[in-house]
């Protein structure tokens, strides 16, 4: 493996390609932002027509490979080694893939899109109880499953290949199964740069709507200030401020908790508005246009309006998810980050299912509120100014609430605090992306991404405020489109070999304790085996004794046939391994660990335990690359354990021959597969 370029914090052919190409956009726009404004509605035109068909596509494609994944027998395999376990519970997880994924977007859209889909619907009549019924399956459509699934495959894909293979957790590793090595040459530079420059224009697409939403609260809390363009420029400058404070505080201490508190803000509001709005007609559309979505999603799916050509779709669907494609790389990315441990379809369905549900219900609370109160209580000027500003759509809707005020005083808390955990997690992932997967970064390179995305944001609005924001996002993510399509391929390519390794290495226990197949002992010792529950110094001198002698046989024996091994003990995580390496493949790996385990309480059918003895039992556990193994081979004597060595080789080798000219794994000796979880390990 050509590891070289990885030495240095800062990878230079992704960090300076990536500052050069947003400083020059920078530059032209503040030097003549009404020329840029144009060159960027010409974009955005020319995309949106010529390759609007290529959008839709993808994106059915991207939905289709994820379900099919999950539902598959591919989706019993963890993101992680074998034994791993879930680093966050499922409401933390929830919590910042749902923060970081588009929670300011449903504060700007969720009023605003609905009632828009009403006055103008793309079909038919307005202001029509049909145009009301289209408007929710357009907004359930376009913030339902296919963005999900957007984020879900370059998650996926991350995730698989940075904690299942120990490739860097970078969109370049998506690529490996289909370049291999090259991935840390130019092909691999390219794909991260353009990677950090999706990430940054839809991170700054989503700071220039929030902005916008901000300033409309605070014009309408506070009328004395302006909604204007120097007042959303200061608004980015502050908060990103306090963005840069949390990116500095880290992943646990910053994202998350700016998560949880997102989260519980949302449901406050919703609940809120559920509760004092038209609650028994919200649970009747819920339903309503949740079956209505589900039973055309194939048609919306694959509907470019070919036959009434205009700019809707532009506006609306392709502009969503182009946004969504551009925003991925950050998503993605950070999803992959906490969710290491889960299974593909936990992830997949975590993914997809929870958020999507959680959009129904916002927009069916939020959209379907603002439908009855135009259709049922007169209240139309919600439309006129919803047209003339879609960042007070929410502000006008509290108008005709109890404590509107209030409301409207924690939604901007809210979405400020929403444009603070997206930019502090967008600034860590273009962070990793720019130091090549390293999460070890300086300071001053976290801070520096920090301020770079205000900039751009700022420098967005004044080119043309939500036209230019829209051009960047969807122009930017038409080539990482392509990096999704070849990376769902070089996925899928992995996992046909994977399940070669699931038939060639499925692991299972030839040998138990003693007596298996006349072994010494008999029968009744291997009884005695099973209901015995040893200590930390017994199971430890197993491993440094019996298993030390038995692996340095088998590398005695190896070398004489030519093949380099090596025998290694850990005496700090009490671990014995053997290793044995090929030149082009990936490496053998067969490791004892010491594993700890609490004393089950039918280890004292009678008697009550000894407060006095350790609470804790030990077992000499099998793990291999892939993996914790789940069986014990503590009390083998020296035959049995070479023979379960030799049982693992041997499908190893089968493996090898069963998937000719695979490239091998970026798996060296010091991996987290390797030297994680050595010490102990409690169910």
């Amino acid at each position: 493996m050509k590891k070289q370029a990885w030495h240095a914090t800062i990878l230079l052919p992704v960090f300076v390609p990536a500052v050069v190409v947003i400083f020059l956009l920078v530059l032209g726009t503040i030097s003549n932002p009404d020329l840029a404004g144009e060159l960027f509605a010409t974009a955005l035109s020319f995309i949106t027509r010529t390759f609007g068909w290529f959008y839709m596509l993808s994106v059915a494609i991207f939905l289709v490979f994820v379900v099919l994944v999950a539902l598959s027998r591919w989706g019993n395999i963890k993101l992680g080694p074998d034994h791993a376990e879930p680093q966050y519970s499922f409401p933390a997880w929830f919590a910042m893939l749902f923060s970081a994924g588009y929670g300011i977007a449903l504060l700007f859209f969720g009023v605003a899109e609905p009632v828009l889909h009403y006055a103008s619907p793309p079909q038919g009549a307005g202001a029509t109880v049909d145009a009301a019924k289209q408007a929710m399956q357009i907004a359930f459509f376009h913030w339902g499953f296919h963005i999900w699934a957007i984020y879900g495959l370059v998650g996926l894909v991350l995730s698989y290949f940075a904690f299942r293979h120990g490739l860097p957790l970078s969109m370049r590793s998506a690529l490996y199964p289909l370049v291999g090595d090259r991935i840390y040459g130019p092909i691999g530079h390219a794909v991260d740069v353009f990677a950090i420059l999706g990430t940054l224009f839809g991170v700054a697409t989503t700071l220039g709507l929030s902005v916008a939403q901000i300033n409309a609260g605070i014009n309408y809390l506070w009328p004395q200030i302006p909604v204007a363009t120097w007042v959303q420029i200061t608004a980015i400058a502050l908060i990103t401020a306090m963005a840069l404070a949390s990116v500095l505080a880290g992943m646990d201490k910053g994202v998350k908790r700016l998560s949880i508190l997102n989260m519980v803000l949302a449901i406050i509001l919703m609940t809120f508005v559920f509760v004092v709005g038209p609650t028994l007609f919200i649970l009747e559309t819920f339903l309503q246009n949740t079956g209505s979505y589900l039973n055309n999603i194939i048609e919306r799916t694959f509907n470019l309006q070919a036959y009434v050509r205009g700019d809707w779709i532009g506006n609306w669907t392709l502009f969503i998810f182009g946004w969504t494609i551009a925003w991925a790389p950050f998503v993605g990315l950070f999803i992959a980050k906490i969710s290491r441990g889960r299974t593909i379809r936990q992830f997949v369905f975590g993914v997809m299912l929870v958020p999507s549900l959680f959009t129904f219900l916002w927009f069916s609370i939020f959209g379907d509120t603002a439908l009855y109160l135009i259709m049922n209580e007169g209240y139309h000027k919600l439309i006129d100014y919803v047209q003339a500003d879609q960042a007070m759509a929410l502000f006008k809707l509290y108008e005709q609430l109890p404590l509107s005020s209030l409301a409207s005083l924690v939604t901007v808390f809210l979405i400020i605090t929403f444009f603070v955990t997206s930019s502090d997690s967008g600034s860590l992932v273009i962070d990793s992306l720019s130091a090549g997967g390293r999460d070890d970064s300086p300071v001053w390179h976290r801070a520096f991404w920090a301020i770079t995305e205000g900039v751009v944001a700022s420098t967005l609005l004044l080119a043309g405020g939500l036209k230019a924001l829209q051009a960047m996002a969807i122009t930017t993510a038409l080539p990482f489109a392509i990096i999704m399509l070849l990376a769902a391929l070089g996925m899928w390519r992995a996992l046909v070999i994977e399940g070669h390794t699931e038939v060639s290495l499925q692991s299972h226990m030839r040998r138990t304790r003693h007596g298996t197949e006349g072994g010494k002992g008999g029968w009744k010792a291997r009884l005695a085996g099973l209901v015995r529950f040893p200590g930390r110094a017994e199971v430890s001198g197993f491993i440094n004794s019996e298993v030390m002698h038995s692996m340095k046989h088998v590398q005695e024996e190896l070398s004489k046939q030519g093949w380099e091994a090596k025998v290694t003990y850990d005496e700090d995580n009490v671990r014995a391994y053997l290793e044995v390496s090929r030149q082009d493949h990936v490496d053998f790996l067969y490791d004892i660990r010491l594993c700890e385990y609490l004393m089950p309480d039918f280890a004292y059918p009678e008697l009550p335990p000894d407060e006095s003895k350790s609470p804790h039992y030990y077992r000499a556990e099998v793990f291999l690359r892939r993996g914790g193994q789940s069986y014990d081979i503590y009390g083998y004597d020296s035959s049995q354990i070479i023979d379960d060595i030799l049982s693992q080789f041997e499908k190893y080798l089968h493996f090898l021959h069963v998937t000719p000219g695979v490239l091998p794994w970026n798996m060296d000796e010091h991996d987290e597969m390797l030297q994680g979880g050595g010490a102990s390990s409690e169910p």
